[in-house]
């Protein structure tokens, strides 16, 4: 009798073993995001994104600013935790840094083995050994030109307008102003435009290779006099452009910097008509800044191995290009996948592609670790631009009247851009 009743207990152990293992592989994976938050975004991700996924996926987003604290307390108070992590790459870092993420080797050599650029992956190794996460989708800022203004491309310039330097591009600015008599280069610097982007994720990078330490350098400096000679063939009207894609349509200008997202209007509308490249080189190289979403997995993670197989899956070409098509980032993949995209994403994944794969990149990403306080940490940089570009102040006097400059801000506990 009690060698049966033993034989009963076993018997219902081995069973509740086997029940926990497969409810662990039944049970939906938990996905949080800080990205895709707009309910049309999340649902075309459930819907379409992760529809042929053969798990299902409970796809769940918060907003920046509240992601860490809300995995503190989801932590502290016994919560499931999420399986995969998909967030910026300045939202990714503090888990790093902390060890809390899961290194991905596997994946990252089938990333590379799928056509990803070396260089945008190594973005989610922080400068360790460690890949902390595997880039997802990604955004960013690109040039624009319509075709009109190819005519007027400086001697020199014949290996093409995507190995531009800053010298080639003034002078081109300067052939169209001499040729038209109109300023028909632009940038977003409008009230609400991005131009604290293109100074620093390009303009600094390019001739300091640096943001942060070198904001007052001599480098800086002449950087600065170099820029506001340039400001000359620029239109006028830039300091109200806040999207570039109007001004581009209308013939305004000819020649645009802004996000991707801020000139598809114009790619999309009139494809033939216009060309998209990277920005200029400088002495130091050519500055880019990512928009890199990742995907990372957290070593609380239930479920390791169905987050790893979660993320190839949202990493497949195919994947890539539905999410490309259905939610308009573009794929993180060296594409060969541009033929399937409509014309204006094409161009700027194109673009993307050459800025991170040309052998002077530099990719600066945005300082992270300020919270509300990265405005402030952005109105140095336009604060020196209207300074020194606009009202004519020497850069020397401008650079040294914002004291300690963008530097003060990574010693309150910020950290400085990357950039290598």
């Amino acid at each position: 009798m009690r060698l049966c009743g033993w034989l009963i207990l076993l018997l219902r152990a081995a069973a509740l073993a086997t029940a926990i293992a497969e409810d662990t592989q039944s049970e939906r994976l938990l996905f949080l995001s800080t990205q895709l938050r707009p309910i049309a975004e999340a649902q075309k991700m459930r819907n379409v994104v992760l529809k042929n996924f053969p798990r299902e996926v409970e796809f769940v987003t918060s907003p920046p600013l509240s992601f860490l604290e809300r995995l503190q307390n989801e932590l502290q108070s016994g919560a499931t935790p999420p399986d995969v992590i998909g967030a910026l790459h300045g939202e990714l870092q503090p888990l790093a840094e902390r060890g809390a993420l899961v290194p991905l080797a596997a994946l990252a050599e089938k990333a590379v083995g799928r056509g990803m650029a070396g260089p945008l992956l190594a973005i989610g190794q922080f400068g360790s050994a460690q890949q902390h996460y595997i880039p997802w989708m990604q955004a960013g800022y690109i040039s624009v030109a319509n075709k009109r203004a190819l005519a007027y491309l400086p001697s020199g310039a014949d290996i093409g307008i995507d190995a531009l330097s800053d010298d080639q591009l003034s002078a081109w600015a300067g052939n169209l102003q001499q040729n038209t008599g109109n300023r028909l280069l632009g940038f977003p610097a409008g009230p609400q435009g991005l131009m604290h982007r293109f100074l620093e994720g390009f303009l600094y990078p390019s001739f300091t290779r640096g943001v942060v330490r070198p904001f007052r350098s001599m480098e800086a400096e002449a950087m600065w006099a170099q820029f506001s000679a340039l400001w000359k063939t620029v239109n006028p009207n830039s300091t109200n452009y806040n999207f570039m894609a109007e001004p581009l349509l209308s013939g305004e200008v000819w020649i645009g910097f802004d996000h991707i997202a801020r000139v598809l209007d114009a790619l999309r509308q009139k494809p033939g008509e216009f060309v998209a490249f990277p920005a200029p080189s400088g002495p130091r190289g050519r500055g880019y800044m990512p928009v890199i979403a990742g995907l990372a997995v957290l070593r609380t993670a239930r479920d390791t191995a169905g987050a790893m197989a979660l993320i190839d899956y949202l990493t497949r070409p195919e994947t890539q290009i539905a999410t490309a098509r259905s939610i308009g980032f573009l794929p993180v993949l060296d594409t060969q996948l541009a033929a399937e995209l409509e014309p204006g994403l094409r161009m700027g994944a194109a673009v993307l592609t050459k800025a991170e794969t040309s052998t002077d990149a530099l990719p600066a990403l945005p300082s992270v670790g300020l919270g509300p306080r990265d405005g402030e940490f952005d109105k140095v940089f336009t604060d020196t631009f209207k300074l020194i570009v606009l009202d004519g102040q020497s850069p020397r006097t401008a650079l040294d009247r914002q004291g300690g400059g963008p530097e003060t801000f990574v010693h309150r506990g910020g950290r400085a851009m990357l950039t290598t």
